[in-house]
C-alpha cells in the first residue's frame, strides 16, 4: 500500500540542491579537488577518519533504503508532525557537534558513486546525531517550478534553531512533514 510520502520519493530522486551533481564535473575539476580531498584525509586523526569510513557506509546504506523500502519504515523511529512544533534548545556543545557530523556527511557525499543527495544526507546526519544523543529535527519540502510545472523536494535539518544539513535553498521549499528525535 502506497503511503503519503510521495514528495520523499521526489526528493531522492530530484533534490535540486545536491553539493556536487554527477556528470556535472570536468576532468580538470577532478584533478584539482581530488589531491587536496586526499591531504585532508591524510592530515585526520585515526578516529575521524574511521568516522568518516562509517559516514559512507551509513551513505550507501540509506541510499539502498530508500530505493528498496517505503519511506514509512524508515522513518518509524521519528516523532512525525504535519506541521512544525516549538523548537527546543540544543546546548552549544551539541550545535557544535551537529555542525561538524554535518559538516563530515556533505563533504563525505561529494565523494560516493551513487547519489548522495539531500535525503540520504539527512538520514545519516539523523542516525548519527541520535547516536551521540543529540535531538534535532528534520524538514521535508516541496516547490513547484513555475515555469515547467515540475515538482521538486528538498529535506533539511536542524539541530536547535541551526541548520547542519541542506540549509542551501531550503527557503524556496514549502515544509509538508517534520520529523524528530530526543526531543522532549
Amino acid at each position: 500500500m502506497r503511503t503519503s510520502f510521495s514528495s520523499l520519493e521526489v526528493c531522492a530522486a530530484t533534490c535540486s540542491f545536491a553539493p556536487v551533481e554527477r556528470g556535472s564535473i570536468d576532468a580538470a575539476l577532478i584533478h584539482q579537488v581530488m589531491p587536496q580531498a586526499l591531504r585532508h584525509l591524510q592530515a585526520l586523526n585515526t578516529s575521524s577518519k574511521l568516522l568518516l569510513l562509517k559516514i559512507y557506509f551509513l551513505l550507501g546504506y540509506y541510499r539502498a533504503a530508500i530505493l528498496l523500502t517505503s519511506f514509512k519504515r524508515l522513518s518509524s523511529p521519528l516523532q512525525h508532525y504535519r506541521e512544525e512544533p516549538q523548537r527546543m534548545p540544543a546546548s552549544d556543545q551539541q550545535k557544535q557537534r551537529a555542525a561538524h557530523l554535518g559538516y563530515l556527511v556533505a563533504g563525505a557525499a561529494r565523494f560516493t558513486p551513487w547519489q548522495s543527495r539531500c535525503l540520504v544526507q539527512v538520514l545519516t546526519l539523523q542516525r548519527l546525531m541520535a547516536k551521540e544523543g543529540i535531538g534535532g529535527r528534520f524538514y521535508l519540502g516541496v516547490n513547484r517550478k513555475s515555469e515547467s510545472g515540475e515538482l521538486s523536494a528538498h529535506a533539511w535539518l536542524r539541530c536547535g534553531e541551526q541548520i547542519v544539513n541542506g540549509a542551501y535553498g531550503h527557503e524556496q521549499f514549502a515544509v509538508v512533514s517534520t520529523f524528530s528525535w530526543l526531543e522532549r
